[in-house]
């Protein structure tokens, strides 16, 4: 199961995106910006941007998130999400003979699935070891015979060996990283992730950290989530319909606790 993590976050982002915003309009000077700036008037301004669609202010504001148990499948689709920044385990770096991996719900709900997609990782786990042990022993070879010492061709040789190895992995093998939105972004990214239609992994740790964010910044993501949540659903006719379902779990979301 994905676990999520908010590591870090701009101090008083609500706040400070309020001050961002209000020098657009006032004549104070930076250091005095946030003077009357009080909790109900920073609530108000940065609803304010929301209901204008002026979004730029809230770039200032950024959220780094630490994401494991996850698959190499969500991490395609996460870093289609370009203005972010990610650090991902490697598979060149990390040898991956005992890789974890991701069973789908739908896999795992039915018995002979499940024994079905065991059996294949278990496959791609003897096949990955023995691509990587004999690459390793004609890379290794080869770096000794140019003059290396067995030691350093034996590390360098590693290396190599997983370079190619890893291209027997399969999509469920599990990894972690490091991700860094700014606050436009990353509500750009809750409207399309936190969405019914998106795939099931993606969507739960978009929820997950929207859950997260919402805490520490509460004024900024109080309207965050799927299109449905602050107006018409924009999956057209491909809608899952169930829009009142769910701006009512978004609207509960971070109240649990």
């Amino acid at each position: 199961m994905a676990k999520v993590t908010l590591i870090t976050y701009t101090p008083s982002p609500d706040q400070l995106i309020a001050q961002s915003a209000r020098l657009c309009y006032s004549s104070a000077s930076i250091e005095g910006i946030h003077q009357g700036l009080t909790p109900e008037k920073t609530a108000s301004m940065v609803g304010m941007l929301a209901e204008m669609g002026h979004d730029s202010p809230t770039e200032h504001a950024s959220f780094t998130f630490g994401i494991e148990g996850v698959s190499r499948s969500f991490l395609a689709q996460i870093t289609r999400h370009r203005i972010a920044s990610y650090s991902v385990k490697s598979q060149r770096y990390v040898n991956e003979k005992d890789f974890e991996f991701v069973i789908p719900p739908e896999i795992d709900a039915i018995p002979q699935a499940r024994k079905e997609f065991l059996a294949a990782m278990e496959d791609d786990r003897r096949r990955y070891e023995t691509l990587s042990q004999l690459l390793w022993e004609k890379h290794k070879k080869e770096l000794m015979e140019s003059g290396m010492t067995e030691k350093k061709a034996a590390s360098a040789a590693r290396k190599m060996a997983n370079e190619d190895a890893r291209f027997v992995l399969p999509n469920a093998c599990e990894t972690k990283m490091i991700c860094t939105f700014n606050a436009r972004s990353l509500n750009h990214f809750f409207s399309l992730r936190c969405c019914n239609r998106a795939q099931w992994e993606i969507r739960e740790v978009a929820t997950e950290m929207l859950r997260l964010a919402r805490k520490a910044a509460p004024e900024l993501f109080q309207h965050a989530g799927p299109s449905c949540v602050r107006g018409a659903c924009s999956e057209g006719k491909m809608s899952c319909g169930k829009a009142r379902e769910v701006r009512e779990f978004f609207s509960n979301l971070g109240k649990e606790s």
